[in-house]
């Protein structure tokens, strides 16, 4: 999350940490509002709900986390060198695959908005 919020903030936007210890100070540097919530994984579940697209980057056991509840909730995800899907031994599909950190970010913002892209759901 560090990276996506120095991201951010080279662009000038505003960064918000959705935490899930219960001090702000475990906020990475980039962050300019800590949501402190003592819920540790939990906490996945309050980032995918309030968000209208998720971009997972490369990750780990959390990341998956997030990207299974992102579709069981119905929200966008664009992968960026991050894990495949699969179900029964087959692509599952969901993931809508991304080569840059750009082309990640506004296949976000088109998906957000409801604008169909090409390979959407590519796993």
């Amino acid at each position: 999350m560090e990276a996506a919020c120095r991201g951010a903030k080279a662009e000038d936007g505003t960064t918000v940490g959705v935490l899930p210890g219960t001090d702000r100070v475990e906020a990475n540097a980039y962050v300019d509002i800590p949501i402190v919530t003592g819920l540790g994984e939990a906490r996945n579940a309050i980032v995918v709900r309030t968000a209208d697209a998720v971009i997972a980057v490369s990750g780990g056991y959390g990341t998956l986390s997030e990207i299974g509840l992102a579709l069981k909730m119905g929200r966008p995800v664009v992968g960026l060198g991050t894990w495949e899907l699969y179900q029964q031994g087959k692509p599952a599909g969901g993931i809508v695959r991304a080569s840059t950190e750009s082309q990640a970010v506004a296949l976000a913002l088109a998906l957000a908005k409801g604008v169909p892209v090409e390979g959407e759901g590519n796993g």
